[in-house]
This record gives C-alpha cells, structure tokens and sequence, in this order.
C-alpha cells in the first residue's frame, strides 16, 4: 500500500480520501477547514499543518481545491507540491478547472521532471462516499499505469481520456450536460406542480421514461422521494449553486474559446448565476427550483 498526501479535504475530497484510507493505504492530510480536519483525523487520516510535512516522503500527492489559482499555487509555488515530491511520485489534480490552466500545469510539471494528472470526477458526494465515482484521467499513459490502483480505490470507473487536459475538458463538459438536465427538471417538476401532479409520481413515471436524467434521479428537488437529494435537507449542499455556476462558466469559456455555439450552456449559466445572485450561492445547485417557483408566483 502507498503513501498518500491529500491536500483539500472538502465535501468531495474528504470521502474519497477516507475510502482510501479503508483500502489500506497511509494517508496524510493538509485542510484549512477545522471542523473537516477534525472529521479527517477521525477518519484516519494523518492531518498536517503543512504539505511540505508529508509530501516528500509520498508516492501519491492530490489536490481537490475550488479554483485553478488555488491549485496552481500549491502546485507551483516555490515550496509547492512540484517542488517537494520525491522521484517516482505522482501529483493527481481532481479539482475541476480550466482545460489551458490544466495543460499549463501539465507543462510545468514536464520541465520540472515530475509526473502528473488531471482526474477530476462525477458522481456526487454520494457516489464519494459509496467509492463509485466516475475518474477522467488526462496525461501520460505510463503515469496513469501507476496511479490506476489507487484511482480504484474511490472510483468505480476509471478511464485514461487522452492527453494533457482532457480529464478536466470531459468534467466541464459533463457538468454543462448536468446543469441543464438539473434545470429542465426543476422547470418540469414546477410545471408539474402547476398541472397538478403527484411529484412523486411524475419522479416513478418520468425515471422510467425517455426524459430520466441523473439530477432527476439523484439531486430530485422535492423531499422525501430521492435519498440523495438535497432537497431531503432543505438545500443544505452537496453541490453548492457556486460551485455549478463556476464550472458553467469553465464551459462557456472554453466554448467562446474554441467558436462552439453553446445557446443552452449560455442560456443555463445564465439562469443559475441568476439564481446565485439571489442569496442562494452556498446552498445546493437543486435549491433553482425555489427560484423558478418565485418566478412563477409573481
């Protein structure tokens, strides 16, 4: 078994690292948060003060941070992560951010000698938990070799995408497709509503039909019909509007980036940024159902 340093040990970061910890493998962690550090610690994980404590004596280095600056700056500053690994080390980013800031990292990780990967994931604080995450990998395929055992380890499918950058160019396109699933639904329920639906029965009916989705069948914004949903908490996040709204803007980028028409990725963006700047930024993204009701009710 390896040992791990895990720098970020958030609503994702924390159950991902705990199911590696359950697989056997010695894992440090560094957390600016006290109350997560403390659940890390007593989950079994060594907390630190400093990634400069456990980095150089690790095989495997992660980092599941909220920004790309963030990221970079721990990867890159003078006593970053790059700086300390040891020969043979890996540095895994499963953070989502932009596809240039992740190749650049990927480039600068190249003229230092060390090896890394861009493997953020989908699935959910539920599906970190259960170690059932989807794991998109961009890099080197020798480097992904090494880390794949691990990966397993908190991902039920883990995949090597292709080069530099493509784990994060998946992820943001993937949580484009989500946010728009996610606000269909919540407009779909609320018109359901309107036409006098059971909810419950539109959620066993549409589940079963052509328009299932998976924010339908995990982040179902009426309570007491999906375990999962944050709606069962009266929004209180497992993916925060915020957090939606900044991976919408990484799409949208990388779309006005590339000249790819994005109407509903931009229409979408638009309607939950509306939605954040309403006072709902830090509860869950599901919460845009209450958005949509207000709007109707005017």
């Amino acid at each position: 078994m390896s040992v791990i340093t895990w720098i970020g040990l958030g609503q994702m970061g924390l159950p991902m690292a705990t199911n590696l910890v359950r697989a056997g493998h010695e894992v440090h962690g560094v957390e600016i948060d006290p109350e997560m550090a403390a659940a890390a610690a007593a989950a079994g994980i060594v907390m630190h003060d400093s990634a400069a404590e456990s980095v150089p004596d690790s095989a495997f280095v992660f980092t599941m941070l909220p920004t790309g600056d963030l990221v970079a700056a721990v990867l890159t500053g003078e006593d970053g992560v790059f700086a300390l690994m040891r020969d043979g080390a890996v540095a895994i980013d499963s953070s989502t951010v932009d596809v240039v800031q992740t190749r650049d990292l990927h480039d600068e990780a190249k003229r230092r000698g060390v090896a890394f990967l861009d493997a953020p994931v989908s699935g959910g604080v539920a599906g970190a938990q259960a170690g059932t995450l989807a794991v998109m990998v961009g890099g080197d395929a020798a480097d992904f070799e090494v880390a794949r055992p691990v990966l397993e380890g908190y991902g039920g499918h883990v995949g090597l995408i292709g080069g530099a950058g493509s784990g994060q160019a998946v992820k943001i396109v993937n949580n484009m497709i989500v946010g728009a699933c996610l606000a269909a639904t919540c407009e779909g329920v609320v018109l359901a509503e309107r036409l006098g639906l059971d909810t419950s029965a539109l959620f066993d009916m549409v589940s079963r039909s052509s328009g299932d989705n998976w924010a339908l069948r995990n982040w179902y914004p009426i309570p007491g019909v999906v375990e999962t949903a944050a709606s069962n908490r009266d929004f209180a996040p497992g993916f925060t509007t915020a957090l939606l709204v900044k991976d919408l803007n990484l799409a949208v980028s990388a779309g006005q980036a590339t000249g790819t028409p994005l109407q509903t990725g931009q229409t979408v963006l638009r309607q939950f940024t509306e939605h954040k700047e309403a006072g709902n930024a830090l509860l869950d993204c599901s919460s845009l159902i209450t958005s949509i009701r207000d709007h109707v009710d005017r």
